[in-house]
């Protein structure tokens, strides 16, 4: 942090990030809390330079610190002189905060997520959840699941081989959760019947409409939880609410771990419906050219 707390000088690196709601989230919560406020876009799409590059250039401006997407999330790891446990849990980082010469690493997904749940369904039910999807953002819902104290975690992924690479992980971390991959949604859910289901795949973005599960499937005493966020009512969500789920959109991951990065950048606790007010502006009727990079 900038001498006196006055500088918010913060950054986004990824690709295909020019629509990214996560300048505006800092830049607005900056200044309402008197900072000077800025947030720079180095999207590798437009910049010619690589990622080690635009990680040096950025600490030798003076930056208070990058949030990470896609596809550098795991890329930066090597660049990196600590993670924290989040992030070593994980394997990939979202969020780089610079301090005294040395970058520090996190993983704001995982905590993101977590509170969005703990917030949106605080009393829904977790002996056994079913998780969709096991790539980045999966990695980092599973873990939080598993800290939310959820007992029994089924995870299904197109590709078997991640699903059962992540449903090890995770039964490995500690006692508490056994996660298994699966290969059969249909036949486990007639069979087990799983209290929720998270969507953590792409699918059901506005660039890549559908969903990741046959709504047919979906019974009104399940929760069901999205990570995508634009739209913000996905054709998942939409089926679940009318069908009576109980439903948790995926703005709550993505305003969150934005909450817990401006705190990594700034030492100052973030007001969280604040940086909520500034999000939900970004929707429009009828836009549907929104980026869902966060």
């Amino acid at each position: 942090m900038h001498k006196g707390g006055e500088i918010l000088l913060a950054g986004l690196v990824g690709r295909g990030i020019a629509l990214s709601r996560t300048p505006a989230m800092h830049m607005a919560e900056g200044e309402a809390q008197g900072l000077h406020a800025a947030y720079r876009l180095l999207d590798a799409d437009r910049l010619s330079q690589p990622l080690p590059a635009l990680l040096d250039a950025a600490e030798m401006m003076g930056f208070n610190g990058l949030n990470v997407t896609y596809p550098f999330k795991i890329d930066v790891l090597p660049l990196l002189d600590e993670l924290s446990v989040n992030a070593s849990a994980v394997g990939a980082v979202n969020t780089v905060a610079f301090r005294n010469g040395r970058r520090f690493g996190h993983n704001t997904d995982l905590w993101g997520f977590a509170e969005g749940f703990r917030r949106g369904l605080p009393d829904a039910a977790r002996d056994h959840v079913l998780l969709l999807g096991a790539g980045g953002a999966g990695v980092a819902v599973a873990h939080a699941l598993a800290g939310l104290g959820v007992a029994q975690l089924s995870i299904f992924d197109t590709d078997a081989q991640r699903a059962g690479a992540l449903a090890e992980q995770v039964s490995a971390g500690g006692p508490g959760c056994d996660a298994v991959a699966v290969s059969d949604v249909a036949g486990l859910i007639r069979a087990a019947r799983p209290d929720g289901v998270v969507n953590a795949t792409p699918m059901g973005m506005a660039k890549l409409p559908g969903t990741a599960l046959d709504i047919g499937l979906l019974q009104p005493s399940m929760w069901v939880a999205d990570i995508v966020y634009f739209p913000l009512e996905t054709e998942l969500l939409r089926a679940a609410r009318a069908l009576g789920c109980r439903v948790l959109p995926g703005s709550g991951m993505a305003v969150f771990q934005a909450v817990r990065a401006f705190e990594l950048f700034t030492g100052r606790a973030a007001d969280p419906s604040r940086m909520k007010a500034t999000f939900d502006a970004f929707d429009r009727p009828g836009d549907a050219t929104q980026d869902t990079k966060i």
